[in-house]
């Protein structure tokens, strides 16, 4: 089997949305990655479930903006019952041996990460690359994580241009990306939906 570099999106994808989509490209074209696979997750424990929507709604949500592109929707999490990220990429690397994996996330989880489940073990298993998000650069970039790891980050050599071997790296290593601070989010449209049907009510 050929090895293939392939980014993780984990999130709940509740709904998923373009920003899913600008964020799996922009790591498709800026890390040589030959996919981006999105692990829709069945709860984020840091979050309520209160707003969760069903999962076959995510999922089909998933693959409607994922349809006709590099990007695989998983739904591996499921299958585990899991929900700690450190679990699910060791899952994933035992069922693949041969493919390199790297963790997508926003910045915003980069300045929560360290309340993750084995947090530093995410960046012992897999390379991490972060992308920007509106309000949370600075924070991200001054937080526990990022000063924890400053040595092993890896800086892009240009404007869109790939990291060389990032997913084929030694780990701990991690890159962030600048120019990816796409607004729109899934609270905000989970916001828009319930006003709008406040307002034809």
């Amino acid at each position: 089997m050929r090895a293939r570099k392939i980014g993780l999106l984990g999130g709940s994808f509740n709904p998923a949305h373009e920003g899913h989509l600008y964020i799996s490209e922009t790591a498709l074209r800026t890390l040589g990655l030959d996919e981006v696979w999105w692990l829709v997750s069945p709860q984020n424990p840091l979050k309520s479930a209160d707003d969760m929507g069903r999962a076959d709604d995510r999922i089909q949500s998933a693959q409607k903006i994922a349809r006709g592109r590099r990007i695989k929707i998983s739904t591996i999490e499921f299958d585990l019952r899991e929900t700690y990220t450190a679990n699910t990429i060791q899952a994933l690397q035992e069922r693949h041996p041969f493919h390199h994996f790297v963790w997508l996330m926003g910045a915003d989880n980069l300045i929560q990460i360290p309340k993750w489940y084995h947090w530093q073990e995410i960046f012992d298993l897999v390379p991490i690359a972060v992308f920007d998000r509106p309000g949370y650069t600075q924070k991200a970039l001054s937080g526990k994580a990022a000063t924890l790891y400053a040595k092993k980050r890896v800086f892009p050599t240009g404007f869109n241009r790939p990291i060389i071997n990032f997913a084929t790296g030694p780990t701990p290593r991690w890159t962030f990306i600048s120019h990816t601070k796409h607004k729109l989010s899934s609270t905000q449209i989970r916001n828009l939906r319930q006003t709008e049907g406040k307002a034809c009510s």
